[in-house]
């Protein structure tokens, strides 16, 4: 008996064992789809409590893993909410979109924060919106789509792009006021055109000192922040990207005179006006006069007549217009031998269409324990004029592995090498070897060398057609403009060439202790260098004489960054507390290393090894560095109420080592109002108020100003010093900035539409400013922190769907910055003058006053035209009034507004239906005043130079309203530079245009294909200015230019194909 109930109970043991044994080794498999159905690939499937235990879904959403039955398992996936649920057999797990725009997590000063926690200002700029630019420069991704961002590019040479950013405004007159560029972390001085925007996840903007304070003496003007892609925002995948598109010049020319008639017209009727209120001719006589001198004078003539006049006639006759026999194509002898003369269109022939080529191969890889990225990108990026282009290579591997349960490290790391052939000179429209000084050459002048039958003639030595230098040296005709020169013959003999070589590796590794702490030690090193290249033609024009040179330019950057940060995060109750301790030494060198000789042997050799007549030489080294110490503080009660705090004590190398270390604090606060218990409302999901304060400290002032520096010079074989221009001072600081920023997020009904309002305040005390010295000292002046500015404004940004169903959502989005600037304080040295009752200086064509804003306009006031005589009339104050006078260097000089708009921004729309997307974005500027040099420069009298299509209504006695002066030779105040060429610098831009179709899933999974996605995109179609060929968007100081390179306009189709 009592055997028998031994074994029963061995026996109950054993199955209640074997149950045990079962239940922990029970399979789960489930699917997680979104509420629409479509499966959720990569989400992330943990069993609560046991740490290493899950998996991730694959492309149908299945996943498997072992868990007792009634285990807790979570689910979680990126723009989704979270959800707990217990282990079964055959699940099914639906989750829903994570409308609350307070949750989303963004990278921000060393770490990432929950939107709702963060105090501070910032916006964040996802990989979707990155991947809709054509730019080998990731930046131009903010373009208007960041309230507060001004970004502003001069030139559209492939490779060459250099966006200048400014985040609130202007913060100082001779101060740097770019902000911070960190990259995965660390501060990021090299070229931004070698990082591949296909890596990019997020660009996280910091505007206010609550968030960028803790970035110490180069923060004070803003920080991007670039994270790139990990393994970890995606299932295991092969991806594949190709595009192709066609590159095209984007800005219209400025409305010219192209006839060749109408230009000699327009010179005759320049000279008649000339002869007889000038000289004193009547008409007949002045009629003789100019068609005797509108050609073949040293003073007056234009030198090529490239119609054919009948023996015994005028090219013009006594109406003023092109003699009807004349016919196009003038055959003229030069040393025995026949050539003609026929105009050809220059900006033609600059331009041409060029192919834009990029592929790319990303594979990403993840497990509960570690994950991959890598990447590589090739681009083919062709120019729209010959002789420039831009190749590039980037490769990028990035990993992360949790070794123990207490270390993990990572390690990201990113090759490139560059290849770029660029145009020199871009932007000098006064340079005769820059191809886009072309605009200026009037329309009857040849650009190739022709015989007498019309024929372009060939050129045996450079292999090419013969292109005419205007020197005389072929036809005998020395042409008045850019003589010894033709560009586009140069830029395909010279050689412009930069290559360069980027390698950046950050290390880092994550220590968690106690629980609550967590240690953190991230290190980067960076080496950027380039070899510039630079050879001119021995055959033609100025570099002929010397036979042609060659110059190098090497130059190496190499820069490193060790942090170190300690967090301790505590929750008791609803108490939230964190706190971090951080220390960070950052160091950058640059080598730069410059020779040049003459007299070279091949145009096909650009070493300074193939010319032998010795040139210059000079090297040169610069060193800078910044240690900081810096803390933080935040906490939260009930996740309703936040508040934080941060502090860094900061170095910089560029002050005195007395006065090297400044403070920079921050503080903030915010309050979700909508998780109140009172707070009841049906329509307004979210709703939280912020505010905080801040003083930052900028040390972007240059090198070394606070010592006296000389250069060595040889003082007839001995060493020589001689002083540099500015002297030293021991005392000179940091430019201070306290922000203020107050504002609201928001989102209402059920997330169909999101947003903030923000106001900012800025104030700049201790500004940079240069004074004056006397002769006798030696130096010019020196630098010292006096001064005072501010800018204030408001920042709107809002982001809505219009209609959202589910199968289409058609959404829209605003953004809108309004702000001031004022310059508030101004040492009385630099009030050297009074205008308007304004006291404070000039120059660069601006006057800097206290109560005005930077790039305020100072010139003469134009006056119309004189109703009797149609000379420019500008207006003169005298002690009996304002008059007018003829004479504008007499004209009274005033202040004319600024430069900075009104307000800025940009909007768009989006639409998707089932696998089809389609997105349109622009931007757009309000007010400003923009000074159109070009459009003056085409509004004078000058030989050889275009005149723009306006000029053809200027005053005449039979047109005596026009608003313009006459057209006379010898007018020097005609086109004076004043307020009459100020123009609005508000435009509107479709800056991109995406339309885009992905196949159903179901028919890509029967392939094996993950997905698959063809799309076509346009970047930079269309501008809008107030005036054709006017591009506001070159400069925020409001100057402009058509010398530059044109933008370029891409038009692209591609295919992503994931495995």
């Amino acid at each position: 008996m009592s055997g028998n109930y031994n074994r029963k109970k061995i026996a109950l043991a054993g199955a209640l064992m074997f149950m045990v044994t079962s239940a922990s080794a029970q399979t789960v498999k489930g699917v997680v789809t979104d509420n629409t159905g479509e499966p959720i690939i990569g989400a992330s499937v943990m069993e609560i409590g046991v740490a290493g235990n899950g998996g991730v879904t694959d492309i149908d959403g299945n996943f498997t893993l072992s868990a007792p039955a009634g285990a807790k398992l979570e689910i979680t996936y990126i723009g989704m909410q979270s959800k707990s649920v217990k282990a079964g057999k055959n699940m099914k797990i639906v989750l829903d979109a994570d409308n609350h725009s307070l949750d989303e997590v963004m990278v921000v000063a060393y770490g990432t924060a929950k939107k709702s926690s963060f105090t501070g200002s910032a916006a964040v700029l996802k990989s979707d919106e990155i991947a809709k630019i054509s730019n080998s420069n990731a930046v131009s991704a903010l373009t208007g789509k960041v309230s507060g961002v001004q970004i502003n590019a001069a030139t559209g040479q492939p490779g060459q792009e250099s966006f200048n950013i400014r985040v609130r405004g202007i913060s100082s007159i001779n101060a740097g006021n770019a902000p911070l560029i960190v990259v995965d972390g660390s501060p990021y001085d090299g070229d931004m055109n070698s990082i591949n925007p296909s890596d990019i996840a997020s660009m996280t903007v910091l505007k206010d000192a609550a968030s960028a304070a803790l970035y110490g003496a180069r923060g004070a003007n803003g920080v991007v922040i670039i994270t790139t892609k990990s393994g970890r925002e995606g299932s295991t995948s092969f991806t594949f990207d190709a595009k192709w598109g066609s590159n095209s010049k984007a800005l219209p020319d400025y409305n010219i005179v192209k006839s060749p008639a109408k230009y000699y017209e327009t010179w005759y009727a320049a000279l008649n006006n000339y002869a007889q209120n000038k000289l004193g001719y009547n008409a007949n006589e002045a009629y003789a006069w100019a068609n005797k001198n509108m050609i073949n004078s040293s003073d007056y003539g234009l030198n090529y007549n490239v119609y054919s006049v009948p023996t015994g006639e005028n090219l013009i006759g006594v109406n003023g217009k092109l003699n009807p026999n004349a016919t196009l194509g003038n055959v003229i002898n030069y040393n025995g031998k026949e050539y003609m003369l026929m105009p050809d269109d220059w900006r033609d022939a600059s331009y041409q269409n060029g192919l834009r080529q990029e592929y790319t191969l990303t594979a990403t890889a993840n497990s509960t324990q570690g994950s991959f990225y890598g990447s590589a990108n090739y681009l083919k990026n062709e120019g729209i004029t010959m002789g420039s282009d831009y190749t590039r290579f980037t490769g990028r591997m990035k990993a992360d592995y949790q070794i123990k349960s207490w270390l993990k490290v990572s390690g990201n790391m990113n090759y490139t090498h560059s290849d770029s052939n660029y145009l020199g000179s871009d932007g000098d429209s006064a340079d005769s070897g820059n191809m886009f000084a072309v605009n200026s050459v009037a329309p009857i002048y040849p650009l190739y060398i022709r015989d007498g039958k019309g024929n372009i003639m060939f050129n045996q030595t450079t292999n090419m057609n013969s292109y005419d230098y205007g020197d005389g040296a072929v036809i005998g005709l020395m042409r008045p403009i850019f003589q010894q020169s033709n560009p586009i013959s140069d830029i395909q003999l010279e050689t412009n060439n930069v290559e360069g070589n980027t390698f950046n590796a950050v290390g880092a590794a994550e220590i968690r202790f106690l629980k609550d702490f967590k240690f953190t030690s991230t290190n980067s090193t960076m080496v950027d260098e380039a070899r510039q290249s630079n050879l001119s033609q021995p055959f033609f024009g100025q570099p002929a004489k010397s036979n042609g040179y060659v110059s190098k330019y090497h130059t190496r950057r190499w820069s490193y960054n060790f942090q170190q940060l300690l967090n301790w995060h505590h929750q008791f109750g609803e108490h939230d507390v964190e706190a971090m301790v951080g220390h960070e030494y950052y160091r950058t060198r640059k080598y730069v290393l410059a020779g040049s000789k003459s007299n070279i042997f091949s145009i096909f050799n650009s070493e300074l090894d193939a010319a032998i007549v010795d040139g210059s030489i000079s090297s040169y080294t610069t060193d800078y560095n910044t240690e900081g110490f810096f803390g933080r503080a935040q906490y939260n009660y009930s996740q309703k109420y936040f508040g934080s705090f941060s502090y860094r004590r900061d170095a910089s190398s560029r002050f005195d080592p007395d006065h090297r270390w400044g403070n920079f604090w921050s503080f903030g606060g915010a309050w979700i109002l909508s998780k109140e218990k009172w707070f009841e409302s049906s329509w307004i999901d979210e709703l939280k108020l912020k505010a905080s304060y801040g003083e930052q400290g900028n040390d972007n002032i240059g090198d070394y100003l606070y010592t006296d520096r000389y250069s060595i010079g040889n003082s007839n074989g001995s060493i020589s010093l001689k002083p540099s221009s500015t002297k030293g001072n021991r005392k000179i600081s940091w430019e201070k900035g306290g922000n203020l920023n107050i504002g609201t997020e928001f989102s209402l009904w059920k997330g169909r539409l999101t947003g903030s309002v923000e106001y900012f305040y800025r104030k700049t005390s201790d500004m940079l400013a240069f004074f004056s010295l006397p002769v006798s000292y030696g130096y010019s002046g020196y630098y010292d922190n006096v001064g005072d500015m501010r800018n204030s404004g408001v920042e709107l940004e809002l982001n809505g769907d219009i209609i959202r169903t589910k199968d289409f959502t058609w959404s829209a989005n605003l953004n809108f910055t309004a702000y001031k600037n004022k310059i508030t304080s101004m040492p009385d040295e630099k009030k050297a003058l009074t205008v308007d009752g304004v006291s404070g200086y000039a120059g660069g064509g601006y006057f800097y006053g206290e109560g005005q804003p930077i790039y305020t306009w100072y010139m003469a006031k134009y006056a119309g035209v004189d109703k009797e005589t149609g000379e420019a009339l500008y207006y003169k104050d005298t002690d009996k009034g304002e008059t007018t006078t003829t004479n504008a260097s007499e004209a009274t000089m005033h202040l004319c507004g600024t430069a900075l708009p009104d307000a800025y921004g940009g909007f768009g729309t989006s639409v998707s239906y089932k696998g089809l997307d389609f997105s349109m974005d622009f931007t757009y500027q309000l007010g400003g005043k923009i000074y159109d040099s070009s459009y003056a420069s085409l509004m004078g009298i000058s030989r050889g130079r275009s005149f723009h299509a306006d000029l053809l209504d200027a005053w005449t006695p039979s047109n005596t309203s026009s608003n313009i002066p006459r057209i006379q030779y010898g007018d020097s105040y005609a086109a004076y530079t004043s307020d009459r060429f100020l123009v609005s610098g508000s435009y509107l831009s479709l800056q991109d245009v995406t339309l885009g179709y992905t196949l159903p899933r179901a028919l890509c999974s029967k392939i094996g294909i993950n997905k698959v996605r063809v799309y076509a995109t346009g970047s930079n179609l269309w501008l809008w200015s107030k005036r054709q060929g006017l591009d506001p968007r070159q400069s925020i100081t409001g100057a402009t230019s058509n010398a530059y390179y044109s933008p370029i306009r891409t038009i692209s189709g591609g295919i992503t194909v994931t495995f």
